[in-house]
């Protein structure tokens, strides 16, 4: 995918203070951690990253650079079976698109393997730590339930040296997938789950992206987490709630071994209407066709919403005014959008294309004369200058601007009805050219000479109506593509009333394409991926996968309609 430096400066510096914020505070303040405050964002590279996590790394990257702290990018890669460099170039340049900087301290869990399995070791011989020769559904059936207390392993008072021996022996390759893990000793009992001697390592014999075949053992995430934030000297491992039950774990796991105490902070994860961010779920739809892949516009992801054209600003100053808090909250789309959009409008270049076109011939305009009109980049932007725009005698203006039998509210073009075209002339309709099946194919008008630039006319008519427009000669050819919401319900993944399928939900109008667009000539020079606003129909951006010299695709990022003051309206 082409990068677009497509940048916002809307992001707060300064967020509002929130209960992490002031942990962190406390934390300096009591003398529990020295500066610097050291924060990490730790994806697992088996997927795209989506928009939940910009709200996850926003956190500890916001807090890390408030605090004048440090900020660790560390890929959890303990399970090379679902791993690819793939997933891992795609997750730095993803990051690299929000703004996020890690500059030297970037960090494998891998790199890690050799003292991750010192440990093990040091918790077998401590008594801590056995190896296991029960199946995967054995385990699973003896830890219980929240309910019912666990069972003890028959292996778990397994001899020390056993243990040992049979740890090397795993590491050494000679037992097979499944056969046999080494368990943490803790609490069958515990009302905790997490502490119901968990397993800790388990033979996989996989090649990893970065260590090759040096192991067929690997430590699972919840062994190799904490120990890869004590490593670092993370002094505070920011996560969403899923992980508060393991953080006793964690804590079990620095004092026996008595590594660097990193603290652990659980923040309840940002849900938003109409979307979601089930990996699962994301696989469902690619591999039933319902979109195209995971860079698709209407997906979650951020591929995909760079794709559409949405802001990386935009997404961080959304999560950062949405703030954390412990419980699940759910947050307006329209929020987003209504962010997105205000963004957008500071920077986004104007431009002329007309979506349906209809021609519109000049009868009084001499032939082959061509005109450059000054088209104001934006008006937002006063240092944004103008840009030479071809009118000439035939042009195309948006079908639905124009009504031949039209109710007196209606400010377009109609028959004898006089209408501004942007930056241009006045023009009006003399006549309506129809085909044999009544279809209206032209129209004929005439344009006031005196009006050049859109200005009044010396006589004081007044117009209410302004039409963007494109020169006919000059136009060139796009397909545009119109996204709308994937699914029609706030919560896609329940499924509607009288079904049990979740893709019953989907919007069979999240897409609409459109052929045989007419463009203004300085669109196809526009940059892949860089916010365009369509005058009078959106904001959209140049494909960053489809558009090429050959064929221009553009996207609909967002319309110009704001539904959000409607919402806070609503719910005032």
């Amino acid at each position: 995918m082409t990068t677009a430096e497509t940048t916002s400066d809307s992001t707060p510096e300064t967020p509002a203070r929130d209960f992490i914020h002031q942990a962190v505070a406390d934390d300096l303040a009591s003398g529990r951690f020295q500066p610097p405050i050291v924060t990490r964002f730790p994806p697992e590279p088996n997927a795209y990253l989506h928009i939940g996590h910009a709200k996850a790394v926003g956190v500890s990257y916001r807090i890390a650079k408030e605090f004048g702290g440090r900020f660790h990018l560390r890929f959890d890669d303990t399970n090379p079976a679902k791993e690819e460099q793939e997933y891992i170039d795609a997750i730095k340049e993803d990051l690299a698109w929000l703004g996020i900087e890690w500059g030297e301290h970037e960090y494998y869990a891998s790199d890690y393997f050799d003292q991750l399995y010192e440990w093990a070791v040091k918790l077998i011989e401590a008594g801590k730590a056995y190896v296991d020769d029960q199946t995967g559904d054995e385990i699973r059936t003896g830890r219980g339930t929240l309910t019912t207390p666990g069972t003890n392993s028959p292996f778990r008072d397994r001899p020390v040296e056993e243990s040992l021996d049979l740890f090397n022996r795993m590491k050494a390759g000679e037992f097979p997938n499944g056969s046999r893990v080494l368990r943490a000793k803790i609490d069958m009992a515990s009302p905790n789950i997490s502490l119901r001697d968990p397993v800790m390592y388990r033979v996989l014999h996989e090649a990893h992206p970065r260590t090759g075949d040096a192991w067929c053992i690997y430590p699972l995430y919840d062994f190799a987490h904490g120990q890869s934030d004590s490593l670092e000297n993370i002094t505070h491992s920011l996560c969403s709630m899923e992980f508060e039950s393991h953080r006793p774990l964690y804590e079990w796991f620095i004092k026996e071994l008595g590594i660097f105490p990193s603290r652990q902070i659980e923040f309840a994860r940002g849900n938003i209407t109409y979307t979601f961010t089930s990996k699962r779920r994301m696989a469902e739809l690619i591999e039933k066709g319902h979109v195209t892949g995971f860079d698709d516009p209407r997906m979650p992801t951020l591929r995909g919403l760079r794709r559409r054209g949405f802001l990386p600003g935009s997404l961080m100053r959304f999560w950062a005014e949405a703030g954390v808090a412990k419980r699940d909250n759910n947050i307006e789309f329209a929020k987003l959008e209504s962010i997105l959009r205000d963004d957008l409008n500071k920077i986004a270049p104007r431009r002329m294309a007309v979506l349906d076109p209809l021609k519109v011939v000049i009868t009084n305009y001499p032939a082959d004369q061509v005109e450059p009109m000054d088209g104001i980049n934006n008006p937002e932007d006063p240092d944004a200058g103008t840009r030479p725009v071809p009118f000439s005698g035939e042009l195309y203006i948006e079908r639905e601007d124009f009504m031949e039998d039209a109710p007196k509210k209606f400010f377009r073009l109609a028959p004898g009805k006089e209408v501004r075209l942007r930056s241009a002339y006045w023009v009006k309709c003399e006549e309506v050219i129809k085909d044999d099946s009544g279809n209206i194919t032209e129209l004929r008008c005439t344009y006031d000479p005196e009006t050049r630039g859109g200005s009044n006319p010396p006589d004081g008519r007044k117009v209410k109506g302004t039409l963007h427009w494109v020169s006919a000669n000059h136009a060139v050819d796009a397909e545009v593509r119109l996204y709308e919401h994937l699914f029609t319900a706030e919560d896609p993944t329940t499924p509607p009333k009288g079904s049990e399928d979740w893709l019953d939900n989907l919007n069979p109008d999240s897409l609409k394409v459109i052929t045989g667009a007419k463009l203004e000539p300085a669109l196809a020079d526009t940059e892949p991926g860089k916010p365009v606003q369509f005058e009078r129909m959106g904001y959209y951006c140049k494909d960053l996968v489809d558009s090429t010299p050959d064929k221009l695709v553009f996207n609909r990022t967002i319309t110009l309609k704001d539904t959000w003051a409607k919402v806070q309206k609503k719910g005032g």
